[in-house]
C-alpha cells in the first residue's frame, strides 16, 4: 500500500495538469465529431444521392485536412517553449510567423484541390450524382484557409495552457452549423431549399465563425496582450518561419502518411464487397470515440512537455509523458470494455443490416487491441512534438504505415484472405511499431537548451 501511495504522490501532480488542459480540448475534438455525425444524418435523411456525393468529396478533403491540422500542431510546442521561460513577446513573434505559414499552405492546398476538381471524373464514380459532387466539391474549397487559421491560433492557445477557448470556439462552430443545415439543407424559415450544397454553405459559414471568434480572443482579450506586443513589433520573421517550417512538416507529413493507410484499408475493404466496406466504416466510426480521447490528453501531455523544455526540466517533460501513459491506458481499459459489452448496440446505431453489423462485431477484437496501442503511440508522439524535435515522428510514420503497415496490410486482407478483418489487424501491427519506436526516440531525446534555440535564432532576426 505504501508503494501505490508513493506512486500516486509522485504522479499526483501531472495528473491533475493533464486532465485540466486534456478536458476542454476532448470537448473539442467532440464538437468536431458532432459536425461530422450531423452532416453525415441531415444530408442522408434529404437523399441517397447526396449522401453518396458528400462521402466521396468528404474522403477527398479528408487527408489535406489532417495535414494542415498536423502542421499548425508543430507550432505547439514551439509557443509552449517560450511560454514555460516567461519569454511572451517572443512567443507571440513565433505565433505571428506560424500563422503566416498555415495562411501559405491553406492557400497552397486550395490551389492543389482546384487543380483536382478538372480530374473528378477519373475517379470512375456514378454519373448521376457528379453535379452534385462537383457543387459541393468547390463550396468545400473555401474552408481550407479559414481552417488553416484557426488550426494555428488554436495551437497558439495550446501552447500558453489555454485549451478552453478553442473548445467554446468550436461549440459555436457546431451550433452554427447544425442550425444552418437544418436551415439549407431542407429550406425551412424561408431559406433555399440547397440539399447537399446547403451543407456546404453551412460549413463554410461555421469554419469563418469559429476563425473569427478565435481571432477576437487572441486579438482583443487581456490574457493575450503580453504576447501582442511581440506579435506587432515582429522585426524580421524569416528565421521564424524557417523554424515554425522545420518544426511543423514532419508533423504534417507524418499525419498525411498516417491518415492514408485507413484511407489505403477502405479501398482494399472495397475489393471485397460493398459489406465488408460497410463493416470497416461502421467499425471506424466507433473507434473515433477512442481516438478522440487519447489525441484530447496526448495534446495535453504535448503542451506539458513543451513547458517543461522552455525550463529545461528533463525529468518533468519525462514524468508528464509516463503520467500521460498511465490516463491513457486506463482510458483504453474503459474504452475497451466499451466495446466489448455494448459493440453490437453501438454498431446497430449505425447500420440496420444484419450483415453489415455482424461483419462489423467480428472487427471488435482487434479494435479493443487496436485502442491500447494507439492510446501508446499517441502519448508518445505528442510528447515527442512537445520536445519540437519532431523530426523522428517523419521517419516513425513512414516506416510503421508505408514500410510496415502497407504490406502486412495486403499479406493479412489478400494473401491470408482474413479481408477486412486481416486490414483491422494489420493496423495493429502498424500501430505497435509506431509505438515501439516513438518509446525509443522519446527515451533518446534530449531537450536541453530548445527554447533558448529558439529565443536566440528570433533575437538574431529583429
Amino acid at each position: 500500500m505504501q508503494a501505490i501511495s508513493l506512486f500516486f504522490k509522485k504522479y499526483s501532480g501531472e495528473y491533475r495538469a493533464l486532465l485540466r488542459l486534456g478536458a476542454p480540448v476532448l470537448l473539442t475534438q467532440v464538437g468536431g465529431i458532432c459536425v461530422s455525425f450531423a452532416d453525415t444524418m441531415m444530408v442522408g435523411l434529404y437523399g441517397v444521392n447526396e449522401l453518396a456525393a458528400a462521402a466521396f468529396v468528404n474522403s477527398v478533403f479528408l487527408i489535406p485536412l489532417v495535414m494542415l491540422m498536423g502542421l499548425a500542431a508543430g507550432l505547439t510546442p514551439l509557443v509552449g517553449a517560450l511560454f514555460g521561460r516567461g519569454s511572451l513577446a517572443e512567443a507571440g513573434r513565433i505565433a505571428r510567423g506560424g500563422l503566416q505559414i498555415n495562411l501559405m499552405a491553406g492557400a497552397l492546398f486550395t490551389m492543389v484541390m482546384g487543380a483536382l476538381y478538372f480530374f473528378l471524373d477519373c475517379f470512375n464514380q456514378p454519373e448521376e450524382i457528379m453535379p452534385l459532387i462537383r457543387r459541393y466539391y468547390l463550396i468545400l474549397m473555401f474552408t481550407l484557409v479559414p481552417m488553416s487559421l484557426f488550426n494555428a491560433l488554436q495551437q497558439w492557445a495550446n501552447g500558453v495552457t489555454d485549451t478552453a477557448s478553442p473548445m467554446w470556439m468550436i461549440l459555436l462552430s457546431v451550433g452554427v452549423n447544425i442550425l444552418l443545415n437544418w436551415l439549407l439543407i431542407y429550406g425551412k424559415f424561408g431559406m433555399p431549399e440547397m440539399g447537399l450544397a446547403g451543407a456546404g454553405l453551412a460549413t463554410v459559414i461555421a469554419r469563418v465563425t469559429g476563425l473569427i471568434g478565435m481571432a477576437l480572443i487572441v486579438f482583443c482579450t487581456r490574457r493575450y496582450h503580453p504576447f501582442r506586443a511581440g506579435f506587432s513589433n515582429p522585426g524580421r520573421l524569416g528565421a521564424v518561419r524557417r523554424k515554425v517550417w522545420r518544426t511543423s512538416y514532419p508533423v504534417m507529413i507524418q499525419s498525411g502518411v498516417e491518415c492514408s493507410l485507413w484511407t489505403f484499408g477502405a479501398v482494399v475493404c472495397g475489393w471485397y464487397g460493398a459489406v465488408q466496406l460497410a463493416s470497416y466504416q461502421v467499425t471506424n466510426t466507433i473507434g473515433q470515440l477512442g481516438f478522440m480521447i487519447y489525441q484530447s490528453f496526448g495534446v495535453a501531455v504535448s503542451v506539458r512537455v513543451a513547458n517543461y523544455a522552455g525550463v529545461l526540466d528533463e525529468a518533468g517533460a519525462g514524468r508528464c509523458a509516463r503520467a500521460g501513459v498511465h490516463i491513457n491506458l486506463v482510458l483504453a481499459t474503459l474504452a475497451s470494455l466499451v466495446f466489448l459489452v455494448g459493440g453490437k448496440h453501438l454498431l446497430s446505431l449505425f447500420s440496420e443490416s444484419p450483415d453489415v453489423i455482424s461483419g462489423a462485431a467480428l472487427l471488435l477484437w482487434p479494435l479493443v487491441l487496436y485502442q491500447y496501442l494507439d492510446a501508446l503511440q499517441l502519448t508518445l508522439c505528442n510528447a515527442i512534438r512537445g520536445t519540437s524535435k519532431v523530426r523522428p515522428l517523419l521517419w516513425i510514420s513512414v516506416v510503421s504505415y508505408i514500410i510496415v503497415g502497407v504490406p502486412v496490410l495486403l499479406l493479412f486482407a489478400d494473401t491470408f484472405g482474413w479481408h477486412n478483418l486481416g486490414v483491422y489487424y494489420s493496423f495493429d501491427i502498424a500501430l505497435l511499431t509506431a509505438a515501439v519506436m516513438a518509446w525509443i526516440i522519446f527515451r533518446r531525446t534530449k531537450i536541453e537548451g530548445a527554447a533558448d534555440d529558439i529565443a536566440e535564432s528570433m533575437k538574431k532576426n529583429r
